[in-house]
């Protein structure tokens, strides 16, 4: 699935996979589809203070289960570092791609489908597998 965002870039989201652990991983890469290299946005980091620290990441992304009626943010180690990808260059030059996961608390069993919001593109229904 590509979700197309702003200033030419397009996030392509390879899967959503739930493991026996009790975690959702999402996989994708954004890629540059602009003429020229195209500056990640600081929200992409999410607007935590203890997040911060760790330089560019992926924390602002967050999972929605409507159907429980419950939101999902990108899991933490014990030195509350976002358990996504990070990191990376402040840009992406035209044409290149960057690769990413970002891992979640599974949502319920039952769940098969969850909107996935992250700033600067519009949200995306992504299945669970």
């Amino acid at each position: 699935m590509t979700v197309k965002g702003d200033k030419g870039l397009d996030m392509i989201i390879h899967g959503a996979k739930r493991d026996s652990g009790g975690f959702l991983t999402v996989t994708g890469e954004f890629k540059n589809s602009a003429s020229s290299r195209v500056t990640t946005p600081l929200e992409w980091s999410g607007n935590e203070e203890a997040v911060a620290g760790t330089g560019p990441s992926l924390a602002g992304m967050t999972l929605v289960d409507s159907r429980d009626k419950k939101r999902y943010y990108v899991l933490r180690d014990t030195d509350n570092r976002p358990l996504t990808t990070t990191s990376y260059d402040s840009g992406i030059d035209a044409g290149k791609s960057l690769s990413f996961f970002a891992q979640f608390p599974a949502p319920a069993q039952g769940t098969s489908e969850v909107d996935l919001q992250f700033p600067g593109f519009t949200t995306a229904t992504i299945e669970i597998s």
